[in-house]
């Protein structure tokens, strides 16, 4: 791991924070700030991707402004909106650091408590949190519960918190899974293609704050169904990857 120390200091890893962002004009330049803010504390060598899915409003506007005062910044736009998932595809490939902090542009979780991921990633591959006393409606919260509970029937116990959007993790790991979804399913295809090949995953509680500007998208119907139809995708998918690892890995 590449790590930055100063006299008396204990090392620093280098981090990539990826931050997806979907019309979030009012939210943006708080957590570009906050997020940097918790990587010149707790970081060595460190950069923020803000990944701008498409938006329709001054998202990108924000970042670019910011860009000249902050050099740590960089900014990845996409012409359309691809979806959640592609915005993290496109962060995690942009990411050129030994870990990937990823942080939600909505404000809703506190990038100070990256100082409890830290001593966890030491001996794990991903910390994947959970959000402790989730703040979204009852819609929403009830619709995580009904996918981890499917995850769980499917793949066994994963994670509490599957597509919580905080978590850190070994850039290395994304040598290893192969992630497809555009959608919402890409926080599972990285943690149980994670889990199925072996990587250790740790969770610990963190804060989860209301959101006081712009409007979620994952509670919409069709970003749901299409959740669950890319699962059924990603399981038939994985059981082939898996086969046929098993099957190199018995010629060799």
């Amino acid at each position: 791991m590449s790590i930055q120390t100063t006299p008396g200091d204990a090392p620093r890893p280098s981090i990539s924070a990826v931050l997806p962002a979907y019309n979030e004009e009012d939210n943006v330049e708080k957590a570009v700030r906050d997020t940097l803010a918790a990587l010149k504390m707790y970081a060595g060598d460190h950069e923020v991707i803000v990944v701008d899915d498409g938006s329709r409003d001054g998202t990108s506007a924000v970042v670019t402004a910011l860009q000249s005062e902050l050099p740590e910044l960089r900014l990845v736009r996409h012409p359309v909106n691809r979806g959640y998932g592609g915005a993290l595809r496109s962060g995690f490939a942009a990411a050129t650091k030994e870990l990937i902090f990823l942080n939600a542009s909505d404000n809703q979780f506190d990038p100070q408590e990256l100082r409890n991921l830290l001593p966890l990633i030491e001996n794990a591959d991903i910390v994947n949190p959970y959000r402790a006393n989730r703040q979204d409606p009852l819609v929403r919260r009830l619709n995580a519960f009904a996918w981890n509970s499917l995850i769980r029937l499917l793949f066994g116990y994963v994670a509490r918190d599957i597509d919580c959007g905080f978590k850190l993790l070994r850039r290395d790991v994304l040598d290893h899974v192969t992630l497809t979804s555009n959608g919402a399913m890409l926080d599972t295809e990285l943690l149980v293609g994670a889990k199925m090949r072996g990587f250790r995953i740790v969770e610990t509680p963190v804060t989860h704050k209301p959101r006081v500007a712009g409007s979620q998208t994952g509670a919409k119907l069709r970003v749901i169904l299409k959740a669950f139809r890319d699962l059924l995708i990603f399981w038939r998918r994985l059981n082939r990857e898996l086969r046929n690892e098993r099957l190199q890995s018995a010629r060799s």
